[in-house]
C-alpha cells in the first residue's frame, strides 16, 4: 500500500506528487458542480489548506494563487469525493486471498473518497479506518458498520448493540433480522448515536417496520415492495426455495409487478415521513437483465483479480453467483422489474425521499468502483437529471451519513475531497471510468476522459496511476494463481 503522506514544502508552483501532502494546494480554472442539484459554475480556483477547502474564488489568468503545488484544471471539472454507501472490503475471494489494496485502489481511482463498509470483517475494518484516517495507507475514508447477528432475545440485541458501540461502530447493518429482535436492536441503536442500514429480505419484516423504528436507510429494495402487495405475500411457486440462490434471484425479479401502485405510494411517504433513506445500489442486479453483458466488461481484460474472477463463477455455494440456469425469460422480467423499481425512486424522490448511491461490489460480476460508477449511469437511466446523480452520490451520501456539514460539496470550509475529471461527466459519465472512453475528433478516434486526481482530505491521488497499481497487483496475482496450479 502506499507509505504514509509526506509532508513537503516547494519553493515554486508545480503539479503534485500523488500520494504526497502539500502545506497548500491549489486547483485552477476549474468548472465546479457543488454536488446540491445546482448547475456548474466557472472557473474557478479553489484554495486547500490542513485538508479542508480554505477559500474559492474566481480563476484570474493573470493572477495565480499562492501555492506549494498546482493542479491545471483547465477544461476540467472538479466534483465532491464520491461517498459509496454500500462498500464491503474482502480479502479473499472462494477461498482465494484478495489484498485489501486492490479493493481500496480501486475505489480512489474511481473518485470514491468514502465508504460506508457494511458487513465487512469488523476487527480488521476498524484497523484499516485507522491506517485511513492517519493516512498511512491510500484508501478512502471508512465508516464502519458491522453486520448484526447472533442475537436470540431482545435483551440479547440491546447488549450487542453496545458491545458495537465500545468497540468503536459508527452504525449497525441489518440483515435477515426478526421483528422483535430488530425493534430492540435499532432503539438501543438510536439511544446510542448509531445509524443503521437495513438489508431486509424475504422475511417477518418489511420497510414498514424499519419506518417505524425510523432506521437510517434501506438498501437494495427488498421489503419495500413487500410492504405494498396485497396479499402480504409474494405468489411463489409451491416449490419455492428461498435458500437456493437461483430460487430466490429468479422470483425476486417478479416482485416489483406484484406491488400495489397505492399501497407502494403509501409506504414512499412514511418513509419520507420517518426520515428513512433509499440506498438503491443499482448496478449489483444488473446481470440479472443482461448476463452476456455482465460477464464481459472490458476493464475484466487486466483489472479483474483472480479471486474475483472465480468468485463470480456460476456456483450456488458463492453468494450471488446463481447464473446455472439463466433464461431470455428470467432477463425479461427482470427489465420489467427494473423500469418499475426506477420508476419508484424517481417517484420517492419527487415525494421528498433521500436518494444515495452504493455500489455492493465484490458480487454478481462487479468490481469495486466500476460497480460504483455503473450505478450512477443507472441512476440516470432511471430518470435522474446528471446533477441530481451527482447530488446523489455526494451530498446525498453525506446526508445518510450524518456528515453533510463537512462532507459532499465543494464549499468552503469542507473537508477536501474533490475529483478532478477530464472533461464534463455531466454530458457523458463514462468519462468517470479509469479506462477513460473513445471519441471521435476531426476524424480520428481518440480517448479522451477518466479522473484525473481523486483529492481525499487534500492529499492528492494520481488516479491513472492508482489504477496502473491496481493492474501490475493483477498481474502479479494472476502470475502466482499459474504457478500454484503448475505445481498441482
Amino acid at each position: 500500500m502506499l507509505a504514509a503522506a509526506a509532508v513537503v514544502t516547494l519553493a515554486a508552483q508545480t503539479t503534485p506528487v500523488s500520494g504526497t501532502r502539500y502545506p497548500r494546494l491549489a486547483i485552477r480554472n476549474a468548472m465546479i458542480v457543488e454536488g446540491v442539484g445546482t448547475p456548474a459554475s466557472g472557473p474557478r480556483d479553489i484554495i486547500i489548506e490542513g485538508g479542508v477547502i480554505e477559500q474559492i474564488t474566481p480563476h484570474n489568468p493573470s493572477r495565480p494563487p499562492r501555492a506549494d503545488a498546482v493542479i491545471d484544471a483547465g477544461g476540467r471539472y472538479v466534483l465532491p469525493g464520491f461517498i459509496n454507501l454500500h462498500g464491503h472490503i474482502h480479502e479473499e475471494r472462494a477461498g482465494i486471498p484478495q489484498e485489501a489494496e486492490y479493493v481500496l485502489k480501486l475505489w480512489l481511482a474511481c473518485g470514491i473518497t468514502t465508504v460506508r463498509d457494511v458487513g465487512g470483517t469488523f476487527k480488521r475494518s476498524l484497523e484499516l479506518r485507522g491506517l485511513s484516517a492517519r493516512h498511512a495507507i491510500g484508501a478512502p475514508r471508512l465508516f464502519v458498520y458491522p453486520f448484526f447477528s447472533g442475537a436470540r432475545t431482545p435483551d440479547e440485541a440491546r447488549a450487542r448493540i453496545r458491545e458495537f458501540k465500545q468497540q468503536g461502530a459508527d452504525g449497525v447493518k441489518f440483515l435477515g433480522t426478526y421483528r422483535d429482535i430488530l425493534d430492540a436492536a435499532t432503539a438501543e441503536a438510536r439511544a446510542l448515536g448509531l445509524r443503521t442500514a437495513h438489508h431486509i429480505g424475504v422475511e417477518e419484516t418489511t420497510a414498514w417496520d424499519v419506518i417505524r423504528n425510523r432506521g437510517t436507510s434501506i438498501e437494495h429494495w427488498y421489503g419495500i415492495p413487500d410492504a405494498a402487495i396485497a396479499a402480504r405475500v409474494q405468489n411463489f411457486p409451491a416449490g419455492y426455495n428461498y435458500s437456493n440462490e437461483l430460487d430466490r434471484f429468479r422470483y425476486a425479479g417478479r416482485l416489483w409487478r406484484e406491488a400495489n401502485p397505492e399501497r407502494l405510494h403509501k409506504v414512499l411517504d412514511a418513509m419520507v415521513e420517518a426520515g428513512v433513506a433509499w440506498d438503491p445500489t443499482l448496478a449489483i442486479y444488473e446481470a440479472s437483465r443482461d448476463l452476456l453483458r455482465a460477464q464481459n466488461q472490458p476493464w475484466f481484460a487486466d483489472s479483474l483479480h483472480p479471486a474475483l474472477a472465480e468468485f463470480f463463477k456460476p456456483n450456488l455455494a458463492s453468494h450471488g453467483s446463481f447464473f446455472l440456469n439463466w433464461t431470455t425469460t428470467d432477463e425479461a422480467y427482470w427489465r420489467h422489474n427494473y423500469r418499475l423499481w426506477m420508476d419508484a425512486l424517481v417517484e420517492f424522490e419527487r415525494r421528498g425521499g433521500l436518494i444515495g448511491a452504493g455500489e455492493d461490489a465484490g458480487y454478481i460480476y462487479q468490481m469495486y468502483g466500476f460497480g460504483y460508477l455503473r450505478t450512477l449511469e443507472l441512476h440516470e437511466e432511471a430518470g435522474f437529471h446528471p446533477l441530481r446523480v451527482i447530488a446523489h452520490a455526494t451530498h446525498n451520501g453525506a446526508r445518510v451519513l450524518g456528515e453533510e456539514g463537512r462532507l459532499g460539496r465543494v464549499r468552503e470550509g469542507w473537508a477536501a475531497d474533490l475529483v478532478v475529471v477530464n472533461g464534463n461527466p455531466l454530458e457523458n459519465l463514462k468519462l468517470l471510468y479509469p479506462t477513460s472512453v473513445e471519441v471521435v475528433r476531426d476524424g480520428k478516434t481518440v480517448r479522451t476522459g477518466g479522473i484525473a486526481w481523486t483529492i481525499r482530505d487534500g492529499l492528492p491521488y494520481d488516479a491513472a496511476r492508482l489504477f496502473g497499481d491496481v493492474k501490475d497487483l493483477v498481474a502479479s496475482a494472476r502470475k502466482n494463481a499459474r504457478t500454484r496450479r503448475a505445481a498441482q
